[in-house]
């Protein structure tokens, strides 16, 4: 799992949606949602980003370990 802060929701959703498994965000009641390529999901997160003046938190949790690598390494370099 990982803490991030999201500042660029239209580049971090390109990059988890090239993802081979799940990434999922954890809610503080320990639920999982998948949003890779789930664009329904998508949108609610994009809804959020904007109430929250296009920043958003997020814990992660990562089905496949590549996913994970391009996840964070998209994040280093984004910030």
């Amino acid at each position: 799992m990982i803490k991030v802060n999201i500042l660029n929701l239209s580049g971090f959703l390109e990059t988890v949606n090239q993802c081979k498994g799940g990434v999922m965000i954890l809610s503080p009641d320990g639920k999982r949602t998948n949003i890779t390529r789930q664009y329904a999901v998508q949108r609610e997160i994009k809804r959020q980003y904007q109430r929250n003046g296009k920043c958003l938190p997020l814990a992660l949790v990562f089905e496949e370990p590549k996913d994970y690598m391009a996840v964070v390494s998209y994040y280093a370099g984004d910030c």
